[in-house]
């Protein structure tokens, strides 16, 4: 069953998603990878104010390649997820809603998710091209020093994703990823 999903959304919203059925996204989203995630969770730490608000939100893990002529946006793919995991719990804790990218999350993502009543979407790995055709608009938020880690809004439409892991903890991975916490901190 495909279901749609706009954002910002509610935890209503999600509660209705289950693991392994496709969504199709379309709202504000924003990307936001390694880097980008680092400065976001110090800036949490250190009670600084975020250039966004995170409650309701979708976090997309991906850094889209140079913009060619003629398009919006140039290839925007998933990167793998694992590498946020540290800071995860923490930008939940915040508000985020949504996250999206591909590959497993950790065993404590994954708890962090059905604490805080968020899912985890994936999108098709090796299609960034094919993604890029459902962004109707960019534009840059924060940390443009980063290049294509800066964190982008994008207005997207019809989004092709798969529910990885929903607010249940429900996963369509056989075997989650019990890598031990790199940062205690994340969890705080």
């Amino acid at each position: 069953m495909v279901k749609e999903l706009t954002t910002p959304t509610s935890k209503k919203s999600l509660e209705k998603l289950r693991a392994g059925e496709q969504v199709l996204l379309s709202g504000f989203i924003y990307t936001a990878r390694d880097q980008a995630h680092k400065r976001l969770y110090q800036m949490i730490l250190r009670g600084e104010k975020l250039p966004l608000v995170l409650e309701g939100q979708a976090i997309y893990y991906c850094g889209p390649t140079k913009t060619p002529k003629g398009k919006i946006i140039g290839s925007c793919g998933p990167t793998t997820s694992g590498r946020m995991d540290d800071f995860t719990p923490l930008l939940l804790r915040q508000g985020l809603a949504v996250m999206i990218g591909k590959g497993n999350r950790s065993e404590f993502v994954r708890k962090a998710i059905k604490e805080y009543k968020a899912v985890y979407l994936v999108a098709p790995a090796g299609c960034g091209a094919l993604l890029s055709t459902f962004v109707k608009e960019v534009s840059p938020i924060a940390f443009k020093d980063l290049g294509p880690e800066a964190i982008y809004r994008l207005k997207v439409e019809k989004m092709p994703l798969w529910v990885a892991i929903d607010s249940y903890a429900g996963t369509i991975f056989p075997k989650l990823n019990n890598r031990p916490k790199n940062n205690e901190e994340a969890t705080d």
